[in-house]
């Protein structure tokens, strides 16, 4: 799975397998035996016929939450390791990916320069700090998690509207979807 730190499981992009038919197959199910748990996949590489999977021909990159790349890319199955398949190039499905991830970078809300320069160097200090006070980062990182409690509150109430948020313009404003918008906003406010 391919992730960035901002968007984690909101944005989790994998390569994504088509079959002969241009579709994308549901995920493979094995079942171990006894017990009432049966392991699911849909990493690439199960979908290669064996023990009845369905044979991918192509891939594509595809996210979590439902984008699938344009491009595809041919799966030649008498090139890939069979017994490490995750060494098999899927570059260009995770190009694809990066491009999404950019695209969705850009219709979030901007933090200003001067915030976000000021957050990497408190970023880089507490790194520093670690290593020769870990006990004074500790106490940093304590001040800096109640004053971001604090912001978060205040910044979730002030969404909120008489008619309540438009969910779809925070989802897109965060990056995220609007059931995680929700979440989010929802944890914060009852912070208070």
């Amino acid at each position: 799975m391919w992730e960035t730190e901002e968007f984690g499981s909101e944005h989790e992009g994998r390569p994504g397998v088509l079959l002969a038919d241009g579709t994308e197959p549901g995920p493979v199910y094995f079942d171990a035996g006894s017990g009432p748990a049966i392991h699911r996949s849909v990493d690439w590489w199960v979908y290669d016929g064996t023990l009845g999977a369905p044979i991918a021909t192509e891939l594509r990159g595809a996210c979590s939450c439902g984008w699938r790349g344009s491009p595809r890319y041919p799966l030649d199955w008498e090139v890939v390791d069979r017994r490490r398949p995750y060494l098999a190039d899927t570059s260009g499905p995770e190009g694809d990916w990066d491009t999404h991830i950019t695209e969705v970078q850009a219709r979030t809300v901007p933090v200003p320069a001067d915030l976000t320069a000021l957050l990497d160097q408190a970023e880089e200090r507490l790194t520093a700090l670690v290593a020769d006070e870990p006990m004074a980062a500790l106490r940093a990182v304590a001040a800096l998690q109640r004053l971001t409690d604090r912001v978060a509150v205040d910044a979730a109430f002030c969404v909120d509207t008489a008619d309540g948020p438009r969910w779809d313009t925070v989802a897109q404003a965060l990056g995220i979807s609007e059931q995680a918008a929700r979440s989010r906003l929802t944890h914060y406010a009852l912070r208070r």
